[in-house]
C-alpha cells in the first residue's frame, strides 16, 4: 500500500522540469577540471594515481583540492575505476553490506612512482583497456579486441559536457556516446516509452514513495547502473557500467552523452565488458551478489489484497479460489492481521490467534503458504513489546541525540537502524518471536523507501488524537516544523526528486538525522530498503533453517541477493499495464529476476477486459501476484467469469511449465540470468528488437505476445529470425525468415506463448497448487527448425528439496539434468544426462511424454527405441502419432516442404537415470 505525496501543480512541475534541464551553471562554468600530478603501481595489482584541481570555485561549495584515482582490473572482464578524496575518507557503500573489494586506504604513498606522464597512456587488460590524459585529466575505457571506446570523459567544445566536477556534495563527471547505442537500466523508474532509454527524459536515482503510475520519476529503487548494447558491422556488443554510490543523482541521457551529478559520495565505477547481454548479467551478478533461490511454492500465483478486513474473508478467497479451478498457491495479508497497525502483532479481534493458527494448518497441509505485510516504523506506545525492546536496544534512527519521530499507519513511529548490528540482532529476534505467534512462510517488507506521511522535525500532538481513526490514515497528525539549517537538509543542487525537485527530506527520514557510527541519512537514505532486506533475510533464515522468501519495495544494488521485488502501486489501467513489462525487464538486468507487478492494478478498479488481459500477462511475470487497494472493489480472478476463464487457461500454462521456470529460477542464482528477458538477450544480432517492450521472453526461448491495448482482438508480434510454435496448439507454427512482424488472432481468453526452435521444455501437468502439480509425470517438448532436415536441440532441469536454505548440487538432495535431440539421415535421437540422480529417483519422476516438433515431411514414426531396446519387445502401451504443422505464417507460403509433430505417449522413463531414445522417420526426402 502506499501514500500519495503532495500533489505539485501543473505549473510548479513544468517550472522544476525546466530548471532541472536548464541548470544554472553548465559544467563548463563549473570549474577546469583537474590535471593528473602522478601516478604508482600499488601492491595489489592496481594503479593509484594523484589528482590537483585546476582552478577553484564556489558554485555549489568548494572544490576538493586533490583527489586518489585508483584503477583495477579486478577480473578478466570487469575494471574498476575509483576516484575520492586524497585526503581523507568519504561515505560509500558499506562494504560489510555489499561485499567486494577495498581500495587501498586514503592517504598514504603506495608503491613506486612513476615519472609524472605527459601523454596518453594505458593499463590493458584482457578485456578492457583503461587509457587516460593528464590535464584536464579525463579518462577511457576501451574494449581490448576491436578497439571500440565504451566510456570517455573527454570534454571538447562539441561534447556539450564540461570537465569532471568533484565537491563535498556535487560530483559531476559525463562519457561521450555514439549515436546508435542503445541503453537500458538506470532505475526504478516507469519509462512510458519502453525499457529502451530515451534521450532528454529524467532520470533521477533517489528512494521515495512514489506511486508507480508516475511516469519518468525516481521511485522506490536505486539502480545505478546501465547496459550498453550497440551493433558494430553486423556484431552485437553489450557492456554495463555500474556507479556505485547511494546519494541521489540526476543522470542526463543526450543521446551522444551521459552525464552524472550526484549530490554526495565518490566516484566508483565498474565497466564490465560482456560481450553478450548474458555475459553482462553474469559478471555484474558475480560483483553484487548472485540473486537469491526462491522455493518452489514462489513460483505459484498469490492472492492478496488491502482490506481482507478479518480471517473468514481469506478463507473464502481460498476456497472461493479452489471452486473456480484457478491456481492458487500462496493467501497473503496486508496490514490487516495486525493489532493497531503495528508490526509482528495479530487482531484479537478480526485474526484471532487460535482461528488463524487453525486455517494455516489446514492450508499448509494442502502445500499452500501465507505470506503477511511488515513496515520498518515501530509505533512509539509503551504498551508495545516491540518498541520497548526497541528503545532497551537502543536501535532506532536518531535526529540530535533522540529516536527521530515520523508517522506512518500505526500514528508515531520510529525508524530502526539496519546499519546498526544491535538493530539487525533485535530485528531477528523480533522475527522469531512473531513467527513462533503466527508460522508465517515469507515476509513482505514495504513502506522502507523509507515512507514517512510527515515532513520535518515533528512531536506528537498534545490533546488531540493521531491518527483520528478515520479517513485513508495518511494525513500528517504530528506537530511538525520544516528542517532548513544544515546543507544536508538543504544541499546546494537539487535533484529532480519525485519529478518536482522536491527536497530531499520530503516525507522521509529527515536527511540530517543519523545513523549508526555518525552515518547521516543524507548518504544512507538509499540502502535503507536494501539494509532492512538483508536483516529480515537473516532473521528469516535462523528459524527454521529454511530457504527465504521476501518480498520488497525498496531496492539497490545487490537486493536480488535476498529478496524479490514487484513495482509498487500500479493502476488498473492500460498504461500501466504496458509499462509493467518495461519495468520487469530492467530488474532482471539490475539482478532481482523474481520480479512482477500488481495483476490488474492496485486502483482504481480495473475494467472486466482490462483484468483478462492482465492476468494474461501476470501469469508469466517471474512473481505473479493480484493484489488491490482497500478502497477499491474486490478484483480476485474469480470474481469475473471471463477472467476466470481467461486466469484458468494462463495460470493453467503457467503451472505446466513451473519445472522450466524453476530451472530458470537456478540458472538465475548461478549465473544472474534474468528469468523473463528482453528479445535482444536472446537475439543480439537482431537490431530490430533492441527497442521491443510489449512482447517478453522467459528464459531463452518461451516468447509471450500479449495484448496491451483495449478492445484488441488481434496482436501484432515481432518475431526474431527461426521457427516458433504456438504452445497451446503446438501444430500451430510461425517461420520467420530473417525476422517479421506477423499479425496473430488473441480472442479476449487467448494468449500468444512460442516456443522457439533448437529447445527442449520440460513441462509437467499442471495443477491447481505447486505442490500437486510438481507430483505429476513430465512431458518434453522438442523444436526443430521447421521442416529442417538437420537438427539439434538442447534443455536443462534442475531439481531440489526446495525449501533447503542453499540451490545447489551436491547435498544429496538435488538433481541436475542435461536434455540433448538430433534429427538427421531420418533418425530422431534423444537422451539425456543426469547429475546427481539420487534425488530425482527418490522422487520417482518420470517422463511419460515426448513431443518433437518441426520435423520434416508427413511420414509416420517408426522403431522406436529406448536405451537400445525396441519398445515393441517391452510390451509397453506406447502410442506414437503425428499431425501436420500449420503455418500462420511460413513454410506453406513459400511452398517448401511441409513439416510434422510426433508425440510419444505412455512412456516411463525415469528422469533420474541417463536414457537414450530414438526413431525413424518415414519421411519422404529426408536425407
Amino acid at each position: 500500500m502506499d501514500s500519495p505525496k503532495t500533489v505539485f501543480s501543473c505549473l510548479s512541475l513544468l517550472l522544476a522540469l525546466i530548471l532541472c534541464f536548464s541548470p544554472t551553471h553548465s559544467s563548463n562554468t563549473i570549474g577546469k577540471g583537474y590535471r593528473l600530478i602522478s601516478i604508482e603501481e600499488s601492491p595489489d595489482g592496481g594503479f593509484i594515481g594523484y589528482l590537483q584541481v585546476k582552478q577553484k570555485n564556489k558554485i555549489y561549495g568548494s572544490d576538493i583540492t586533490t583527489l586518489r584515482l585508483y584503477v583495477k582490473h579486478e577480473t578478466d572482464n570487469r575494471l574498476r575505476v575509483h576516484i575520492t578524496d586524497a585526503k581523507k575518507q568519504r561515505w560509500e557503500v558499506p562494504y560489510n553490506l555489499l561485499p567486494r573489494d577495498q581500495p587501498p586506504p586514503v592517504g598514504k604513498a603506495i608503491g613506486k612512482s612513476r615519472k609524472t606522464p605527459i601523454t596518453v597512456q594505458e593499463i590493458s587488460g584482457s578485456e578492457l583497456t583503461f587509457s587516460y590524459t593528464t590535464d584536464p585529466f579525463s579518462f577511457a575505457v576501451k574494449r581490448r579486441s576491436n578497439g571500440q571506446t565504451l566510456f570517455n570523459t573527454s570534454s571538447s567544445p562539441n561534447s556539450g559536457f564540461g570537465e569532471m566536477v568533484f565537491k563535498d556534495q556535487y560530483l559531476e563527471i559525463s562519457t561521450s556516446l555514439p549515436k546508435d547505442a542503445s541503453l537500458y537500466g538506470l532505475g526504478e523508474n516507469s519509462q512510458a516509452n519502453g525499457i529502451k532509454l530515451v534521450p532528454n527524459e529524467p532520470y533521477t536515482l533517489y528512494t521515495e514513495d512514489v506511486s508507480a503510475i508516475n511516469l519518468n520519476t525516481d521511485l522506490y529503487g536505486s539502480h545505478p547502473v546501465y547496459m550498453d548494447l550497440r551493433n558494430v558491422g553486423g556484431k552485437p556488443y553489450a557492456h554495463a557500467v555500474l556507479l556505485l554510490n547511494s546519494n541521489g543523482m540526476d543522470v542526463f541521457y543526450r543521446g551522444t552523452s551521459l552525464t552524472y551529478k550526484v549530490i554526495g559520495g565518490v566516484f566508483d565505477f565498474y565497466f564490465v565488458a560482456g560481450p553478450s547481454p548474458l555475459d553482462v548479467v553474469d559478471q555484474y551478478t558475480s560483483l553484487i551478489g548472485r540473486p537469491a533461490p526462491m522455493p518452489y511454492w514462489s513460483l505459484g500465483f498469490h492472492q492478496c489484497r488491502w482490506g481482507y478486513r478479518n480471517l473468514s474473508v481469506i478463507e473464502d478467497v481460498v476456497d472461493s479460489y479452489q471452486k473456480a479451478k484457478i491456481p492458487l498457491d500462496v493467501i497473503w495479508n496486508d496490514d490487516d492481521h495486525m493489532d493497531a497497525k503495528k508490526d509482528f502483532t495479530l487482531s484479537p479481534i478480526s485474526y484471532p490467534r487460535a482461528k488463524l493458527l487453525n486455517f494455516l494448518d489446514k492450508i499448509h497441509k494442502m502445500g499452500m503458504k501465507y505470506v503477511v505485510i511488515n513496515d520498518p516504523g515501530i509505533g512509539v506506545n509503551s504498551s508495545y513489546g516491540v518498541y520497548q525492546r526497541g528503545m532497551a536496544n537502543d536501535v532506532f534512527i536518531k535526529y540530535e541525540g533522540k529516536p527521530f519521530l515520523a508517522q506512518v499507519w500505526p500514528g508515531a513511529v520510529h525508524f530502526p537502524d539496519f546499519l546498526n548490528p544491535k538493530t539487525v540482532a533485535w530485528w531477528g529476534e523480533e522475527i522469531r518471536r512473531f513467527h513462533e505467534l503466527v508460522p508465517i512462510d515469507g515476509l513482505w517488507i514495504d513502506m522502507n523507501e523509507v515512507s514517512n506521511f510527515c515532513t520535518g522535525l515533528c512531536t506528537i500532538p498534545k490533546g488531540k488524537k493521531c491518527p483520528t481513526g478515520e479517513g485513508p490514515g495518511w494525513i500528517c497528525c504530528l506537530d511538525c516544523k520544516n528542517i532548513t539549517k544544515t546543507r544536508w537538509d538543504e544541499p546546494p543542487y537539487k535533484i529532480n526528486a519525485t519529478g518536482v525537485q522536491a527536497p530531499i527530506g520530503f516525507k522521509t527520514i529527515a536527511t540530517s538525522a543519523l545513523h549508526y557510527n555518525g552515518v547521516r541519512e543524507y548518504d544512507a537514505h538509499s540502502i535503507y530498503g536494501f539494509s532492512e532486506t538483508v536483516a529480515t533475510h537473516k532473521g528469516l533464515l535462523s528459524i527454521e533453517g529454511k530457504r527465504p522468501f521476501i518480498l520488497s519495495r525498496s531496492t539497490f544494488v545487490g537486493s536480488g541477493k535476498y529478496a524479490a521485488h514487484w513495482t509498487g502501486d500500479n493502476q488498473g489501467t492500460w498504461q500501466s499495464l504496458q509499462v509493467s513489462i518495461s519495468t520487469m525487464l530492467n530488474f532482471g538486468i539490475f539482478g532481482v529476476p523474481m520480479v512482477g507487478a500488481d495483476i490488474c492494478g492496485f486502483y482504481p478498479q480495473p475494467t472486466e477486459e482490462l483484468c483478462n488481459r492482465w492476468i494474461e500477462v501476470g501469469a508469466f511475470y517471474p512473481f505473479s501476484r493480484d493484489h488491490a487497494n482497500y478502497y477499491s472493489p474486490r478484483q480476485e480472478l474469480y470474481q469475473w467469469d471471463t477472467v476466470a476463464n481467461s486466469a484458468r487457461n494462463a495460470l493453467g500454462m503457467r503451472y505446466k511449465i513451473l519445472p522450466y521456470l524453476y530451472t530458470l529460477n537456478y540458472e538465475a542464482h548461478m549465473t544472474g540470468a534474468p528469468i523473463a528477458r528482453p528479445l535482444f538477450f536472446s537475439f543480439p544480432e537482431y537490431t530490430e528488437c533492441y527497442a521491443s517492450s510489449r512482447q517478453f521472453l522467459l528464459g531463452s526461448s518461451l516468447m509471450i505476445s500479449p495484448v496491451l491495448e483495449q478492445g484488441k482482438t488481434e496482436v501484432e508480434a515481432l518475431f526474431p529470425p527461426g521457427s516458433w510454435y504456438h504452445m497451446f496448439d503446438m501444430t500451430q507454427a510461425v517461420v520467420s525468415k530473417g525476422g517479421k512482424r506477423v499479425t496473430l488472432p488473441a480472442p479476449l481468453n487467448f494468449v500468444n506463448v512460442h516456443l522457439y526452435q533448437n529447445t527442449i521444455l520440460p513441462m509437467q501437468q499442471g495443477g491447481l497448487i505447486s505442490k500437486e502439480a510438481r507430483t505429476t509425470p513430465f512431458d518434453l517438448v522438442i523444436t526443430f527448425p521447421a521442416g529442417a532436415s538437420e537438427g539439434y536441440a538442447t534443455g536443462k532441469l534442475y531439481l531440489d528439496e526446495d525449501e533447503l536454505p542453499e540451490m545447489k548440487l551436491g547435498n544429496g538432495q538435488s538433481t541436475y539434468v542435461d536434455f540433448y535431440a538430433s534429427v538427421g539421415n531420418g533418425t530422431v535421437k534423444m537422451w539425456s544426462q543426469v547429475k546427481e540422480g539420487k534425488f530425482a529417483l527418490s522422487k520417482g519422476w518420470v517422463i511419460e511424454k515426448v513431443s518433437v516438433l518441426g520435423l520434416r515431411g508427413a511420414g509416420q514414426a517408426s522403431e522406436v527405441e529406448i536405451n537400445g531396446s525396441p519398445v515393441a519387445n517391452e510390451g509397453k502401451k506406447i502410442e506414437v502419432s503425428s499431425k501436420e504443422h500449420t503455418y500462420v505464417v511460413g513454410l506453406e507460403e513459400e511452398g517448401e516442404n511441409k513439416s510434422v509433430m510426433v508425440e510419444v505417449k505412455g512412456l516411463e522413463i525415469l528422469v533420474g537415470k541417463d536414457f537414450n531414445m530414438s526413431w525413424k522417420m518415414g519421411i519422404s526426402g529426408a536425407n
